[in-house]
């Protein structure tokens, strides 16, 4: 039973981290981080591996299991798989009919579980301090870069694909963001609908070594500077701040894939503001009505998760 409801609340946490990432400019390394699994996650990615890559040809399936911390991974991809799934459409309704409400709601869940993750740090010293400021302004510095040209080469397409998983397992930084800077979203996009396996596999590649890669040194850097680490983190979630900002205007447009148009750079502006530029009431109310329910949300799950674990 009590493996029923560790492996339930996996899932769950998969769930949230799988509605994060369809959200452009939230991550789903910040629900790992607010869900208390950041660490196992990495471990698990880390546990990949040649002594039990070995295990395979060797038909000791069960074993390599077990060595990758299958059911923690089955579980956790289960339910993000779950939430793009189910929810996508959910969300993509709210991105487009209620941003503000919607972006509120994040601002609210990032900003609240920035401070409580900092607040388990226990020795704070000048490189913690450090750490966060770096974070935040690395992440503000990286949600305010434009959309670039790029190589229109094949090799490139695995490029993007390392550094987007990369910003993927980082809180803060959004993977899809990441993409459209580096203008291989609508590329990658346009893979799916085309169903260009070519692509898709040079794409799936890339994520591959680079989430292999890349795991490992954030690993690395929590084992041996964990506070300082931990900070930067936090510092990521704060400045993307920067990016879930719910009162913005449009100041240049692109073209998808399918034809539409869709907003290429925003600009925040203040919400008093907001009705002058935009022609659009602020909704103020809605807007903190939903940023209280993403800080009241994560101290529900906090306290959720300390009761189980007394259980």
């Amino acid at each position: 039973m009590k493996t029923i409801k560790k492996y339930g609340l996996v899932y769950l946490k998969g769930m949230a981290m799988g509605a994060a990432d369809i959200v452009p400019g939230v991550s789903g390394g910040s629900i790992a981080l607010i869900a208390g699994i950041y660490q196992k996650l990495l471990d698990s990615i880390n546990s990949f591996n040649l002594e039990t890559l070995k295990l395979i040809p060797q038909v000791r399936l069960k074993e390599f299991y077990k060595a990758v911390n299958g059911t923690f991974l089955l579980s956790l991809l289960l339910g993000i798989l779950t939430s793009i799934f189910a929810l996508s459409k959910v969300i993509t309704f709210l991105m487009n009919e209620h941003p503000i409400p919607l972006w509120s709601f994040f601002c609210g869940l990032i900003l609240v579980s920035a401070f409580l993750i900092l607040r388990d740090i226990k020795r704070w010293h000048l490189g913690v301090v450090l750490a966060v400021v770096i974070g935040t302004a690395i992440a503000w510095w990286v949600t305010n870069l434009p959309p670039t040209t790029s190589p229109d080469a094949k090799w490139f397409i695995f490029v993007a694909g390392a550094i987007a998983i990369c910003a993927m397992i980082l809180p803060g930084i959004s993977g899809s963001f990441i993409l459209l800077i580096l203008g291989k979203y609508e590329t990658i996009l346009k893979a799916v609908s085309d169903k260009d396996i070519f692509t898709l596999a040079l794409f799936a590649s890339g994520c591959v070594v680079g989430i292999l890669s890349f795991s490992r040194v954030v690993s690395f850097l929590l084992r041996k500077f964990h506070s300082a680490t931990i900070g930067l983190l936090s510092g990521f979630m704060l400045g993307s701040v920067n990016e879930l900002w719910p009162w913005k205007i449009v100041t240049a447009w692109r073209t998808s894939s399918s034809g539409e148009q869709k907003p290429f750079l925003t600009e925040n502006i203040l919400p008093t503001d907001y009705l002058a530029q935009v022609g659009q009431q602020p909704q103020l109310l809605s807007a903190v009505l939903a940023f209280a329910f993403g800080i009241g949300l994560v101290l529900f799950i906090e306290w959720l998760a300390s009761k189980l674990q007394e259980s």
